[in-house]
Formats: structure tokens, sequence, C-alpha cells
């Protein structure tokens, strides 16, 4: 009869009901920069050239690919030896980077941080290692660095651009 008792009285205790509060809203994002005339030939083979330098000197295979804005192909290279899946990685970093005005390190950043939602969008490439070309503040290409950790491939890109 005891456990019956304590039933009734657990069923008849009033219920806590905790009121969830939906996070803050975030600051509003800087506008990324606009499109500006896509990336000549000259200036994407010298981009691909300082990385590969880059590269070479922290003892890394890699591959690169430059695009313009709209993501198409402007110039790609890649070291001796380097494994073939990093030729479709390069690009796709590149790609991303210039469609999505960002670079692919804060893809990334949003998928580890639980955002998940983010693996459904066509032509995101969360890996860092993508970072946009910006000529008097307008985009007008991305580099896209592909070989070791994402992280050195991030290092890579960013020193090719002097960032």
């Amino acid at each position: 009869m005891k456990p019956l008792i304590l039933a009734l009285v657990l069923l008849a205790a009033p219920v806590a009901v905790h009121a969830q509060t939906a996070p803050a809203p975030a600051a509003p994002a800087a506008p990324a920069p606009p499109y500006g005339a896509p990336i000549r030939l000259e200036a994407a083979q010298a981009l691909i050239e300082r990385a590969e330098a880059a590269a070479e000197a922290r003892g890394f295979r890699m591959a690169f690919a430059v695009v313009e804005p709209s993501g198409s192909l402007v110039a790609f290279g890649r070291m001796d030896d380097v494994q073939y899946g990093s030729i479709g990685v390069s690009q796709a970093k590149a790609r991303s980077a210039a469609l999505f005005r960002g670079t692919t390190a804060a893809a990334e950043a949003r998928v580890l941080g639980g955002r998940t939602v983010s693996l459904a969008v066509d032509d995101l490439m969360p890996l860092a290692g993508g970072v946009p070309i910006i000529v008097d503040g307008r985009i007008v290409g991305a580099l896209g660095v592909s070989g070791a950790s994402s992280a050195e491939d991030d290092e890579i890109a960013r020193a090719a651009l002097g960032q």
C-alpha cells in the first residue's frame, strides 16, 4: 500500500516548469565584401607559386586551386606526389570560399560549433584552407589549398595571400 501512496503523492506534486529562453541573437555580421572583376590568370598563377613555395618550406605536398567569384577554375597546381584526393578538395575549398564570400575555416568552425545543418548546403566545404582573394575591397576569386591538416592548409593559403 505504501508504494501506491508514494506514487499518488508524486503524481499530485506540482511540477516545476522551467521556461527556456531563446539564446540572445548574435550581433549582425558585417556584410561580406562585394564581388569584383575576376582574378586574371597571371595573378592566379603567382598566388599558386607563392603557396607552393610556402608548402615546400614546410615539407608539405599540396594541391592549389584559384577560382573566380563564380567558383570557376582559373588556375591549378599540384606538387609532385600529392595525394590525389587533395586535387578535388583544393578546388572545392576555393569554390566554397568564393561562392559564400568567406573562409572555409569559418564554415568549419560553424559546423564544429554545432551548426551541422550547414552540411546540407551544396558547394559548402567546411574544411579550412579556402580563402577569398580580396583586391580593393572586392572579392575577385578564392584560393583553395589541400594536402596537410585543414589548419595547415589554411596557414599556407593565408601565407600565399600575405595574411
